[in-house]
């Protein structure tokens, strides 16, 4: 497993933020992003971890850094499982990693974009089992939640925000509005947000995001 991408504050950590890049970027994607949020969230430490550069099916076999592989695109997407839990077991590697330097899991949020989002979504609800202090999906889908999957009691009290562009091509809209659902008709405490955007990042979700972690991990 690559070293992750490690911003810390310029005091004591007290919250995480673990922030997983796309298909095809990589882990200073967002450093940016985190950079800027750090202005607000002056205790906050923000983890950037990096995909494994592997081949991607859908893009010709073409290796790139992605969490899994995309085996086909429709009716829904087709993924490599075992990869997505390699992924999944990196990020709860990282948790721990976290909570044994003192941060308690429940100041640790875990969030996610596009690809990223999807391992996510997929560890925060069916592979880490403890507590946590919410879940960022943004531009993103849910390829293992399914009528099946019942939540325990602690995932149902998980806050949730997904965000998504209206105008998404790669994600389509409705594949982050499902996703959405699901948490929503299972009852977890979950937020939708849309912007005029496609399969990017816009200033005014970055507040909108800016506000919903000051509002878990402001003191």
């Amino acid at each position: 497993m690559s070293e992750p991408l490690i911003l810390h504050p310029n005091r004591d950590a007290d919250a995480c933020v673990i922030w997983l890049h796309g298909l095809g970027a990589d882990c200073y994607d967002f450093q940016p992003v985190a950079q800027m949020l750090q202005q607000r969230l002056h205790t906050t430490r923000f983890v950037l971890p990096q995909a494994p550069t592997q081949p991607v099916t859908i893009n010709g076999g073409y290796a790139m850094p992605s969490w899994y592989d995309i085996l086909a695109m429709s009716p829904a997407r087709a993924i490599n499982h075992d990869q997505l839990e390699a992924s999944a077991q990196q990020i709860i590697s990282l948790i721990e990693a976290q909570r044994d330097s003192g941060i308690d899991p429940s100041r640790i949020i875990l969030a996610g974009f596009s690809q990223g989002g999807a391992v996510v979504l997929h560890t925060a609800f069916l592979r880490w089992q403890f507590a946590l202090g919410g879940v960022m999906a943004l531009s993103t889908y849910a390829p293992t939640f399914n009528s099946e999957l019942a939540l325990s009691a602690d995932k149902l009290q998980l806050p949730v925000l997904c965000l998504h562009g209206v105008y998404d091509d790669i994600v389509l809209p409705a594949m982050g509005r499902a996703a959405h659902d699901f948490l929503q008709s299972a009852g977890v405490n979950v937020q939708w947000r849309e912007y005029p955007m496609g399969h990017e990042v816009i200033n005014e979700e970055i507040r909108d995001i800016a506000l919903w972690l000051e509002k878990r991990l402001s003191q």
